[in-house]
């Protein structure tokens, strides 16, 4: 299996210019967690999550309409491509932390989301074309779950 049988497609973004008031209707109105964002050329630019919005919202104490996406998002992004295996994907997501991917073609230019959920969900099933599907996501959902080392912004 590849990245483009499981992915959400077409791909929920928002912009960079956007606001977190914006991004936040968008997660809303497609029911996710979290967003590419993406440029002015429609290139891949960064990732906005409902817990980046949250986070924000209160440690910056302005309205979400007044906080521009671009100040908050990870700029640092791991993506995946349509026709990477999904062995790679759950690669990255361990390696990286990160629940979801952003699938983007060959311009860079989200086309669709893998997530976590998606993984498990697939490798439930009881035609699944995973190999050892339960046991890999499992291992990547413990890998993505381990303690992060704590930045020097949260040291005393």
């Amino acid at each position: 299996m590849r990245a483009h049988d499981l992915m959400t497609h077409p791909a929920a973004v928002c912009h960079a210019s956007d606001t977190l008031n914006d991004a936040a209707k968008v997660m809303w109105d497609h029911d996710c967690g979290a967003l590419p964002v993406v440029g002015d050329d429609g290139k891949l630019v960064g990732m906005i999550t409902d817990r980046d919005i949250c986070m924000a919202a209160y440690t910056q104490g302005h309205p979400l309409g007044e906080i521009a996406v671009n100040t908050v998002m990870a700029k640092h992004v791991i993506a995946a491509h349509p026709e990477q295996k999904l062995g790679e994907i759950e690669k990255l997501m361990a390696d990286h932390q990160v629940r979801r991917l952003p699938v983007v073609d060959h311009d860079d230019k989200p086309v669709g989301v893998i997530s976590l959920n998606d993984l498990a969900i697939e490798s439930a099933q009881p035609d699944t074309h995973m190999k050892n599907g339960l046991e890999k996501v499992a291992r990547a959902l413990a890998a993505i779950c381990r303690p992060r080392m704590l930045s020097s912004r949260r040291a005393a």
